[in-house]
């Protein structure tokens, strides 16, 4: 017997809400209830910022620094910095070199008695402010070099948008997640039969719980035990 060869499978999203539908036992019948469900999506997407670090998300970016300024507003789609270093001579093959920023917390940076002190910066404090992430760094750059800060950031997942044809923003192995969280939130919506609620939670609570599982970072971890004297 023969298989199909293809390991393409990346349902719409409108078939991914035909789907949840049919799992809470509604119909999808009208341009209602898809703009119902890319409500939901789109608020379920924001509930995944808030569970964890969504690997796919994690991407590169650099800031050029100019002498005299601290301060810089990150990409309005960034939720966090996860590393954040300062290049120095980027691009040059023979002497371009990264060092690590220290991020202190806002009590630590307040505390700091001169912001305005130039030289190589050493610490960063990063400002998660409602529109934008907005990096404060210290000491603020002089001009004895050309400085980059480059660092990963976690981006927020895309919407789902208008046409019901798009995929969403998120690999594979998390649609049968996405499918049974966004079950939920309907099941919720769609109380007539309230058993399923319940089923449906732990079901979405079990598919996170399995791509979270295999989301995560495999490479070998390695503690080393202080060995100084307080």
């Amino acid at each position: 017997m023969a298989t199909s060869g293809t390991a393409t499978f990346n349902p719409d999203f409108a078939e991914i809400a035909e789907e949840a539908f049919d799992m809470v036992g509604v119909e999808m019948r009208s341009g209602y209830h898809l703009r119902s469900a890319r409500r939901s999506l789109n608020t379920m997407f924001l509930e995944w910022m808030n569970r964890g670090i969504n690997l796919w998300k994690i991407e590169s970016g650099t800031q050029t620094l100019t002498a005299g300024t601290g301060s810089y507003t990150m990409p309005a789609d960034t939720i966090d910095l996860i590393e954040h270093l300062i290049r120095v001579n980027s691009g040059n093959t023979s002497t371009q070199s990264d060092t690590s920023l220290n991020r202190i917390s806002v009590a630590t940076y307040a505390t700091i008695p001169n912001k305005l002190n130039q030289g190589k910066p050493i610490q960063i404090y990063i400002d998660r402010a409602q529109a934008a992430p907005v990096v404060h760094l210290y000491p603020v750059p002089d001009d004895a070099q050309t400085y980059t800060l480059f660092y990963y950031r976690i981006a927020r997942m895309e919407d789902v948008g208008s046409p019901a044809t798009n995929t969403l923003d998120l690999p594979a192995r998390f649609i049968p997640c996405a499918t049974a969280g966004l079950a939920y939130y309907l099941s919720v919506k769609h109380a007539e039969q309230p058993e399923r609620v319940i089923a449906l939670k732990a079901m979405y609570d079990e598919q996170w719980n399995l791509a979270a599982q295999e989301d995560r970072e495999k490479a070998s971890v390695r503690f080393v035990p202080y060995g100084g004297y307080s």
